[in-house]
């Protein structure tokens, strides 16, 4: 549970050693951790999904009761099942319903959920449920399942960590934290399986030795050795046998299930990794960039704008649009990057005020994926950057999750409000989001992810299989179309039918994609009988990716139909959508307060909140233990009225938010819509806004001599480029070796020996401008390069070596 003291915003808290949270000064309301006493946490993990099943014990050592909220946050591609509680006196057991709002309105505590919504000091989306009063010394077990798609390692490796939650060691890098053993027991237990076989098991604690179940090594078991470390996570890392470009694992459905159901079928767990070789920077490469700009940033960021637009490779294609209540591009359609299209764009961009009315990305967006074609040969690429908050998020996450498998969203954000859509479009497209906060840390960000989006991809990407007859197979979800370098891509494939003999019949899947104009072709035979423990991972995962693609069109009023289908999907697989709720259903057991007649009366049932909800987070403060805690509702609920108290003593001071108290009555907001839920907060990129001077200098300097740049990399001889080289325009001319025949190859080995100059460090915002220049230069004039770079060297005082230029 989150172990997590949660104070005021601002200024007005304060930790003291035992835990106590300070409130302003001299209200003083104890916030105190239920301790968490052993876990026992059996994982299973198939190829590349996981599902973890947990019982955690919590105990009361303290000498009064406490009121117990249970929190436990969600890791990126994760989904919870299965949650159960257990008291003395109390069973709680959550279950999926419909009918989301009147579950809500029959549903009391809510309060102390929205308190933690707008409290808490992490940020992504947390299952929270109160458990009810815990008396002095009593035990609760808490019981939870969830499966998860596991990242894979560029050696092929499975990448399983363990949450915190089930392993809340104490975190020495937090400040004011204090070394101590671990007051808890963990036994954990781990089966793996893969028809590949299980080759090898690493991990950063003690392990006992790999024991395989099988002959074939197809299935093995591994376990904790020892006590848990205390200091850090629990990784795993879990290699297979024969590494290819495409792996499928069969696994089986559940027998109860009716058979042609998502769940009472089979399910092939498809793993895409193609192998992509690198491609040296700045030559010639394909893809097509869009940039998506709000009026505010054009007005205070067209030089960066430039520093990007001249970053771009010769061959790809561009195109430029400016949102505002009216989306406006700068072309019809994406063009070809040449000399003379960069100059009309930066022309053509408005500069115009800052709108005060709404941004429109939604139209935006929609225009882009509707009307204008993308250039055949090139994968699609949106650099979205919004300075505030969209009106229509729910509607912007819908569209771009509708197109997700065409694009690649690459998010900036300039307000914190923005932050949790920026990560989910990016997150949902396979992209990258970061928070800026100054105008030059914005161009390392962004040239940092534009290297990223020039890596090389697999096009055209497609499957096909080949299966026995009376066989069929359907994809809960779209294929990608493109998958970028460094990447990966898990599908589940739905088995209809029934073949005569399952147990020996084998069904062939080939992947076919386009690698530089190459097409290329991956077979894999693999067997049909289905295997696995019934824990159903990959059917469950199938279950969300599905309910992902039927979200936009249930969410856009187009009929009933989806709507219906999204709900009976979840209901039957356990996982949550914006259309079911979890709502713990609370049975007493006996009755602790009143021993005599009343005693007898059967338990009364009720319904608690047992919610997903989104925290907004603060980066402003800091615990020693920040994943998981009992904290008291009774507590929260006494916190909050008291710190709205303070705000109105001390006129607002601390920076508290404008909300309000929530009073009993209160209803909760409207179930959200947005069908990009799964978010990790770990990879969102924040960046500070403190740069060294020496930074905004390098800046400053190096912007003239970009301007100046041409779209193929060179640059011209002319008297710009000596006034920012400091050079005399004469002498430049004077100093050119006799072999060079054309002056914009002597310009150009100027232009980068004087960004290599022993005192400057410009590679962080030159590194694609500088590799275009070299580029260019190699096509040209190899021959003339020494002559030219000596005398560089000469005229600057430098010792840029010939490596720089590919020599």
């Amino acid at each position: 549970m989150w172990r997590q003291s949660f104070g005021l915003l601002g200024k007005s808290y304060a930790y003291d050693t035992t835990g106590s949270c300070l409130l302003g000064k001299w209200l003083h309301i104890p916030l105190y951790t239920v301790p968490l006493c052993s876990a026992v946490v059996d994982v299973a993990i198939q190829d590349y999904v996981v599902d973890v099943a947990a019982e955690l014990i919590y105990q009361n050592k303290r000498q009064i009761s406490t009121e117990v909220l249970f929190v436990f946050p969600l890791g990126p591609n994760m989904a919870i099942y299965s949650f159960q509680a257990r008291s003395e006196d109390a069973k709680v057991q959550a279950m999926l319903r419909d009918e989301v709002q009147q579950l809500h309105e029959a549903t009391g505590g809510w309060e102390n959920l929205e308190y933690l919504l707008d409290q808490s000091q992490y940020l992504g989306e947390v299952f929270a449920c109160p458990l009810g009063t815990l008396s002095p010394g009593r035990e609760v077990v808490v019981t939870l399942r969830y499966v998860q798609e596991l990242p894979r390692e560029p050696d092929g490796a499975a990448h399983f960590v363990l949450p915190r939650t089930l392993h809340p060691y104490t975190d020495l890098h937090a400040w004011g934290c204090r070394t101590s053993k671990l007051h808890y027991s963990l036994l954990l237990t781990a089966s793996l399986q893969s028809p590949r076989g299980v080759v090898n098991v690493q991990a950063n604690f003690a392990l006992t030795p790999l024991i395989y179940t099988a002959q074939d090594r197809s299935t093995a078991q591994v376990s904790l050795a020892g006590g848990p470390p205390s200091h850090h996570d629990l990784e795993l890392l879990v290699y297979y046998g024969d590494p290819t470009a495409v792996s499928a694992a069969v696994e089986k459905g559940d027998p109860e299930a009716p058979p042609g159901s998502l769940l009472g079928d089979p399910v092939v767990l498809v793993m895409l990794a193609p192998s992509i070789p690198e491609t040296v920077i700045g030559q010639h490469q394909y893809g097509e960039f869009i940039f998506l700009l709000d009026t505010t940033f054009l007005e205070h960021a067209q030089d960066s704008l430039l520093f990007f637009l001249k970053s771009l490779p010769l061959g790809c294609y561009f195109n430029i649009y400016c949102y505002e209540e009216n989306s406006v591009g700068i072309y019809p359609q994406s063009v070809e990057y040449t000399q003379d299209n960069l100059t009309e764009a930066m022309q053509r961009i408005p500069s115009i005020s800052s709108s005060v009315g709404d941004t429109n990305l939604l139209e935006t967006l929609r225009s882009v994926y509707n009307n204008t074609p993308r250039p055949r040969g090139h994968t699609r690429q949106l650099f979205i950057f919004m300075t505030g908050l969209p009106p229509d998020k729910e509607a912007i996450a819908a569209e771009v999750c509708r197109h997700r498998n065409s694009h690649r969203c690459f998010c900036f954000c300039f307000s914190e409000d923005s932050a949790a859509l920026a990560m989910a479009l990016a997150r949902e497209t396979g992209g990258e989001a970061a928070y800026v906060s100054s105008d030059n840390s914005m161009r390392v960000v962004v040239l940092k992810c534009l290297k990223q989006a020039l890596k090389p991809a697999a096009e055209g990407v497609s499957l096909s299989w080949t299966l026995p007859h009376g066989l069929e197979v359907e994809v809960p979800g779209d294929t990608p179309q493109f998958i970028f370098q460094g990447q990966h891509r898990l599908l589940y494939a739905q088995i209809h039918g029934q073949a005569q003999d399952m147990t020996v019949a084998k069904g062939v899947m080939t992947l076919q994609y386009s690698l530089d104009g190459q097409d290329v072709t991956h077979s894999l035979e693999f067997p049909l009988c289905p295997q696995g423990d019934g824990r159903l991972a990959g059917h469950r995962l199938a279950a969300r990716h599905l309910l992902m693609r039927l979200l936009p069109e249930a969410v856009s009023g187009s009929g009933d139909e989806p709507r219906h289908r999204a709900v009976e999907i979840s209901l039957t697989s356990g996982i949550i959508c914006p259309f079911t709720s979890y709502v713990g259903i609370r049975t007493p057991q006996r009755v602790t307060w009143y021993q005599r007649p009343l005693a007898l009366l059967p338990p009364r049932q009720s319904l608690i909140p047992c919610q997903i909800v989104e925290l907004r987070g603060s980066h402003k403060v800091s615990s020693c233990y920040p994943v998981s805690i009992w904290v008291p509702p009774g507590w929260l609920t006494a916190m909050r009225a008291s710190w709205l108290a303070l705000c109105q003593v001390t006129h607002g001071i601390a920076a508290l938010p404008q909300r309000g108290a929530c009073s009993k009555a209160c209803k909760p907001p409207p179930p959200s819509i947005s069908s990009l839920k799964y978010v990790d907060p770990v990879e969102f990129v924040l960046c500070s806004s403190i740069c060294g001077r020496w930074y905004t200098e390098a800046i400053a300097e190096c912007q003239e001599l970009v301007a100046l740049q041409n779209a193929d990399g060179s640059w011209a001889l002319t008297s710009g480029l000596a006034s920012v080289l400091e050079v005399d325009e004469n002498e430049l001319k004077r100093k050119m070796p006799g072999e060079v025949m054309e002056p914009s190859i002597w310009a150009t080995v100027l232009a980068v020996t004087w960004l290599h100059r022993h005192d400057k460090c410009y590679r962080d915002i030159c590194e694609l401008l500088e590799a275009k220049a070299v580029t260019w230069l190699c096509g040209q004039a190899v021959s003339q390069l020494d002559k030219c770079l000596e005398a560089a060297n000469t005229l600057f005082g430098s010792s840029v070596k010939p490596s720089v230029f590919r020599l």
